[in-house]
């Protein structure tokens, strides 16, 4: 048995090699001729695993150690036999953590209180709906669109896209990239959605790239039409817009899911599924040599700060979104390499606060969170 790996999927070193021949390649190298005589393939976003790739292979499984699989035509791989599998969810809690620290460098940027602002999550699913619950704890109006669970649930809990233009401060993108269909979200935030929105809010796309139209958020943002916007997912990656990236609040090289947590997740559930579907013997599998924060406790005396003040340090102290737009800023050519090399960053749990002058009430919510505390 064969598998071509990833060599950039964390902590996946020495799962297989008991039962497989195992052969690690970057992304780009992963080549027809590669996984000619191959049984299976881990791999990330970067790999397109089509007919060209696999044609006459004897490639049976495909895992992607991500949330997206739009990089896998799936059309092709259920018509040739070939299984395929994603991590839903692997990285929500880092996406959390990510529009968590945005919110927090905004709010300070702008005086805002979070409580007097109202949040539309675009896609209510692994992700969003994490997103949504930390906004609840700030005390936000929040609004929910996901038109599959709409339908599926009722219209109770959400609203219309309409709707979320009309009303909201912010607009955070957590969907899928469909390009056909009835739940397309290709050129989602395009010229027409922009021109709808009725409070000029701060855009953020943590998603995919292609939901948003390059072309149209540049005019919205030169217009006045949105008054931020805060990207993490670009379209015709790594080659991106460098003029949009002038325009943004704060950009990132595609990392809001790159904690290293959510990295162990995602391979934990690859190495999982290939023996599953393979029968290895691997299916309680665990990575190991998950790295520590370099701070793990977290100091904060609360005197004279207000419960967002509070709240907002420790997550800054968890991660600080402003250090990655810095270093993107400073190293554009670099995307690819930022995002390889992406230094540790740890979730909340991994986090300690040992807190003086902070309410309990407010210690909880930090708990809710997920930081640990006495």
């Amino acid at each position: 048995m064969k598998i071509i790996i990833d060599d950039k999927i964390p902590y996946i070193r020495g799962a297989f090699e008991d039962v497989a021949e195992v052969v690690y390649l970057p992304g780009s190298k992963t080549t027809p001729e590669i996984v000619k005589e191959a049984d299976a393939i881990v791999t990330r976003t970067r790999t397109a695993c089509n007919e060209h790739l696999l044609k006459d292979s004897s490639v049976k499984f495909i895992a992607t150690a991500t949330i997206g699989f739009d990089h896998i035509d799936t059309d092709y791989c259920d018509a040739a036999g070939i299984k395929w599998t994603n991590a839903p969810g692997c990285n929500s809690k880092s996406v959390e953590q990510y529009i968590a620290s945005t919110l927090m460098v905004l709010a300070e940027r702008k005086g805002w209180k979070l409580n007097e602002k109202t949040i539309a999550v675009v896609g209510v699913g692994n992700v969003g709906s994490k997103v949504a619950r930390v906004c609840e704890l700030f005390g936000m109006k929040v609004l929910l669109n996901d038109p599959p669970r709409q339908r599926a649930e009722g219209s109770a809990a959400f609203v219309s896209l309409q709707e979320a233009m009309e009303q909201a401060d912010i607009i955070t993108l957590h969907v899928p990239l469909n390009m056909k269909g009835e739940d397309t979200t290709f050129h989602l935030a395009d010229t027409a959605f922009l021109a709808s929105l009725k409070k000029k809010p701060v855009l953020i796309n943590s998603c995919r790239g292609e939901v948003t139209e390059t072309l149209a958020v540049k005019n919205a943002l030169k217009s006045g039409q949105l008054s931020e916007f805060v990207c993490d997912c670009w379209e015709n990656e790594p080659d991106i817009d460098l003029e949009l990236l002038s325009l943004t609040a704060l950009a990132t090289p595609h990392i809001a899911g790159y904690s290293k947590d959510g990295k162990a997740t995602g391979t934990r559930m690859s190495v999982q599924a290939i023996s599953r579907f393979f029968g290895l013997g691997l299916n309680n599998w665990e990575p190991s040599g998950v790295e520590l924060p370099a701070h793990p406790v977290i100091e904060l005396d609360g005197w004279g700060l207000s419960e967002q003040e509070i709240i907002s340090k420790a997550i800054l102290a968890s991660y600080d979104i402003r250090n990655d737009d810095s270093t993107f800023r400073e190293n554009t050519s670099r995307f690819e390499q930022l995002r390889g090399d992406y230094p540790v960053r740890r979730e909340f749990p991994a986090y300690t606060i040992q807190a003086t002058n902070v309410e309990p009430e407010t210690l909880s919510k930090l708990k809710q969170l997920g930081f640990k505390a006495p």
